[in-house]
Parts: structure tokens; C-alpha cells; sequence
């Protein structure tokens, strides 16, 4: 499925299996998720793909073809294919151990061709082992959904009391691993959304409302992963005094004036930047130790548009993935 220009609909096309370069590997796509990230980019809101594109970055498949030099992978290895596709390892950032920020990185389904298709080539240090126990359809969630959600709830530092804004496919993977972590987790949807209020008490949340309403306590951290920046000031509005507001999307609406009373008492605003190798490698040790219910509903390739638009409406409960 292949993005000509923003705002157009993606079009069913013929093209070539890639070629794998010195270092990829050719992965026949077995599932590849739908993330909010490929609607930003559809949409026009992410500004800088390289069109003609073809979108997608949850991707599981099977290894085979390898390119020159490849090692630690071998062909009929089931790997996972993430948004952070290349880096240079030579920047300031990546020297430093900061790989997500790298000044040159190169982004799957993105500035990469990614996997709306039946095969795509990617970058051997960039393709991680899937653990057992998970279909291909369950696995494509884990790798943005999940490793998205890792980060960020690494970022909320010490959170007995966790908010999540925005009760997708990343905050439903969220939710468990703060349960399985003994927090208590407060989940924040849409108002009048009792459908997902039900989902996320059903996944061990203690508390669970629309995004207008105040929690029944103070909050050490909330995350937001609906891409509305109004909720900046509404989330510091219900953590306590030295509590965080993470920003885990990579596009977020503008966050309006809001007075400094809601960030005094130390109270902080970080955002989560991409993923590392390490956070893939982290993330897929406790999803395979800790089995997480994946809430996802396969899809056929074909209509990746109109997955596309029922993200853009709210009408998932979970993730979406596209089956070749």
C-alpha cells in the first residue's frame, strides 16, 4: 500500500522485493501494525517522509535473504521491524549512548520504506528476536505499542499512582506491565467512552474516566499517548507535587497557555524520543516473561485506508494490524 502525497489515500501497487544491502536482511511480512504515527504521517501532520512511501513500523516477519556482513541473524529467523530503523553511531548522541536522538536516524515506514507490503528490507542491528507465545498478529503490536509504552512508563520514574491519557494500543500494553509492577493504574479516555472505560478496568485498572474528569487521588505521574496537547495542563492539574507528565507521542496538537501554578512544586514535563536497542532488548525479555494480553484485530492489507480512518475516529479497541 503506497503513499503518494499527504492526504491522499494510499493506493494497492506492484513493486519489486527490495534488495538487501550490506548489513539488512529481506523480511517477508507476516503482520505489520497500524500505529497513530503512520495516520500523522498520512495526514500531513509529520512533514518530512520520503514519497513515494510505503507506511508501517510494527512489523513481524520472517527472515530470507541476508546482505553482506550480516551476523546474528539467520534465514527463517522470526524477527520484529521497529519505527527506529538506522543510525550512524558516529554522533554526539549515539556516542553517548543516545541512539534515539541520533542527528542522521532513519525511520521505518517513514524515511525507510516500511511494512504496508508483503516484504521489506531493514537494517540487522534494528530487528529484533519475537518471544514465543505470540502470534504475529499479537507480536506487531509490541513493537512500537510496546516499545513506546516501555519507555515511557520508564520515564514516569517512581509512580505508585500511574494516569494513563489515551487508552489504545499503547496504554492496554501499559496498563499490564504497570499491574504486573504493582502500580495503580488510572485510565483516562474519551469522555463518554464507557466501552473503553470497561476495557481498561477489565486490565486491572483501579480507576477509569474521561480525560475531563479528576482522578479520586493525587497522581505520581501520568502519561499521555492521545496526541492532544490540552491534556498537558490537565494531566499536571491531577499529579501531586513532584510528579511528571510524559508525552509519549512523536506529534502532539500545540499545549496551550496554562498558568505556572499547575508546574510549580516541582512538578515536570519530559517527552519520549524513539527507542534503543537496549529498550527493544529490555521490552522483549519482560513481554516474554510477563504474557501480555494483546488486544489486536487482523486486518487485510488491502484495506490499510480504511484502518487508517478508524483510528483517525477512535473506532479500535487495541491495535489494528494489516495481514498481507
Amino acid at each position: 500500500m503506497i503513499l503518494d502525497a499527504p492526504n491522499r489515500p494510499l493506493r494497492l501497487g506492484d513493486l519489486p522485493d527490495p534488495s538487501p544491502r550490506p548489513g539488512e536482511v529481506l523480511v517477508r511480512v507476516a503482520a505489520c501494525g497500524v500505529c497513530r504515527t503512520d495516520l500523522h504521517i498520512r495526514d500531513g501532520e509529520l512533514t518530512k517522509p520520503s514519497l513515494p512511501l510505503v507506511l508501517g513500523h510494527e512489523i513481524v516477519g520472517v527472515v530470507v535473504g541476508l546482505g553482506e556482513g550480516v551476523c546474528g541473524i539467520a534465514v527463517g529467523d522470526r524477527v520484529g521491524i521497529p519505527w527506529l530503523g538506522w543510525t550512524c553511531g558516529e554522533c554526539e548522541q549515539c556516542r553517548a549512548g543516545r541512539e534515539n536522538l541520533c542527528e542522521a536516524a532513519r525511520f521505518t515506514g517513514y524515511t525507510i520504506d516500511g511494512g504496508y507490503a508483503e516484504a521489506v528490507a531493514a537494517d540487522a542491528r534494528y530487528c529484533f528476536p519475537i518471544p514465543g507465545g505470540y502470534d504475529d498478529v499479537e507480536a506487531a503490536p509490541l513493537l512500537c505499542a510496546g516499545l513506546i509504552g516501555y519507555r515511557s512508563l520508564r520515564m514516569a520514574g517512581e509512580a505508585g499512582r500511574l494516569g494513563l491519557y489515551g487508552f489504545g494500543a499503547a496504554a492496554h500494553l501499559v496498563a499490564q506491565m504497570a499491574v504486573g509492577r504493582r502500580l495503580e493504574v488510572f485510565a483516562f479516555t474519551r469522555p463518554g467512552d464507557r466501552a473503553a472505560e470497561q476495557f481498561a478496568l477489565g486490565l486491572g485498572a483501579v480507576w477509569a474516566g474521561g480525560s475531563d474528569e479528576p482522578p479520586p487521588a493525587p497522581l505520581d505521574a501520568a502519561i499521555i499517548f492521545a496526541p492532544v496537547g490540552p491534556l498537558v495542563p490537565i494531566a499536571l492539574g491531577v499529579v501531586r507535587p513532584g510528579g511528571r507528565v510524559v508525552c509519549a507521542g512523536i506529534h502532539m496538537s500545540d499545549i496551550p497557555a496554562f498558568p505556572y501554578a499547575l508546574l510549580w512544586e516541582e512538578r515536570s514535563i519530559v517527552s519520549v524520543a524513539n527507542l534503543t536497542r537496549s529498550d527493544g532488548i529490555e521490552f522483549m525479555a519482560e513481554a516474554a516473561s510477563t504474557r501480555l494480553r494483546v488486544a489486536a484485530e487482523a486486518v487485510p492489507l488491502e484495506r490499510a485506508e480504511s484502518a487508517l480512518d478508524r483510528l483517525r475516529r477512535g473506532d479500535v479497541e487495541g491495535a489494528l494490524v494489516l495481514v498481507p
